[in-house]
């Protein structure tokens, strides 16, 4: 059985608001719970040099895209 801790913090309403928009859930608790979800099983945040890795993937996407056009 998983256990369960209830956790408490302090965010700008704002901020909270977007990842509404960004996460498409209408309720706080929804839009937290799938943004952790998704934190914990992206392969970039496991990554100490994250945002280099996803640049050099969509400079090769684009690169790939643009030899397809050819």
């Amino acid at each position: 059985m998983a256990k369960i801790m209830h956790v408490q913090t302090v965010l700008l309403v704002e901020d909270i608001e977007a990842l509404k928009m960004k996460t498409g859930e209408s309720n706080t608790k929804d839009a937290l719970a799938k943004a952790v979800s998704h934190y914990l099983e992206c392969e970039y945040t496991q990554d100490r040099n994250m945002w280099a890795k996803k640049l050099e993937n969509v400079v090769n996407k684009r690169k790939d895209k643009e030899e397809i056009a050819v």
